[in-house]
């Protein structure tokens, strides 16, 4: 296995990713420094109090200097203009990846601005909770979890397997695609669920005859788990959704099409196509159970290690 050890992590972003990367590559000893930029002091100084960061700066040009291995953790739209302010201070050598949600349009975004000696390879660890933050990040949310990495061709591999023997270090398994069907497949699994889960929470905020007050106290736990979701970061996700547009649409029309075939059958009364859809949805919950993605326990199917751990 190629040697995952740096000697400076440079986190641009120290959220809820940015902090659980930091977490577990301490953990697993895998950085002599670990170093951090925000746009705030006040997030610099919860990170460096929590033990996040060894040092934190305002310019993310200062925290990229002399690392060997750099994480963009911010919202996919922010990834170009990013990564161009830090291009000059890039070293020669040096492993600059990020945690998007989306790839094609990050590549196209990022890549001209990685100088020639340096090795980009974007990576999309598909792990997380719906909070946010330095204070949100824990050692254990990569474990068991997939990282996707979308290395452009020509990409050093050796550069390539030192990113994969860190990722498998924090826990994480890792597989290589291309960064089109990488976006193609997010827009089913995760890009699509959180537009229907926004969705369905602001129809029924809107409901004139349903109100507030009742949605609230009587939410069953379908609605209780598509608020959770809906919890999540509006930045980061308004970035992903106009950063991945063509598969967000294309998996949106083909989900309107399942959906009225849902429609036709309800008003027409035809029980066995509801059963057979059904059905057909519930092993596929069983699959993922199976494939070690979730665990089959209540609580939403959240396990403890998949929240951070309570302070004090």
């Amino acid at each position: 296995m190629s040697q995952p050890k740096f000697k400076r992590i440079a986190l641009i972003g120290i959220g809820l990713i940015g902090s659980s990367i930091s977490h577990a590559a301490r953990r697993a000893g895998l950085a002599e420094t670990i170093v951090g930029s925000a746009r705030t002091q006040a997030t610099i100084d919860t990170a460096l109090s929590l033990g996040i960061i060894d040092d934190g700066f305002l310019d993310a040009k200062d925290a990229v200097a002399g690392a060997d291995l750099i994480f963009l953790c911010v919202p996919v739209g922010a990834s170009g203009p990013v990564a161009q302010h830090i291009s000059g201070a890039i070293e020669s050598g040096a492993i600059v990846s990020d945690v998007g949600s989306v790839k094609a349009a990050v590549i196209e975004a990022m890549a001209p601005h990685i100088p020639q000696g340096a090795h980009f390879v974007p990576g999309h660890p598909i792990a997380g909770t719906e909070q946010s933050g330095p204070e949100s990040g824990f050692a254990d949310l990569f474990e068991g979890r997939w990282c996707i990495l979308t290395p452009e061709a020509g990409t050093s591999a050796t550069a390539v397997a030192r990113l994969t023997a860190f990722w498998q270090a924090l826990g994480s398994k890792v597989e290589v695609m291309d960064a089109a069907h990488h976006d193609l497949v997010l827009a089913i699994t995760s890009h699509v669920p959180h537009l229907i889960a926004y969705n369905i929470v602001n129809t029924a905020d809107h409901l004139e005859r349903v109100t507030e007050r009742e949605v609230i106290k009587f939410s069953a736990g379908g609605f209780r788990d598509f608020t959770r979701i809906a919890a999540s970061d509006p930045t980061m996700w308004r970035d992903v959704f106009l950063n991945n547009k063509d598969a967000a649409l294309e998996m949106l029309a083909r989900f309107t099409e399942d959906l009225s075939e849902l429609q036709r059958a309800i008003r027409f009364g035809d029980g066995d196509t509801l059963f057979k859809l059904f059905s057909e949805a519930r092993a596929l919950r069983q699959d993922i159970i199976e494939a070690g993605q979730d665990i089959a326990a209540p609580d939403f199917g959240r396990s403890e290690k998949s929240v951070p751990p309570k302070k004090g």
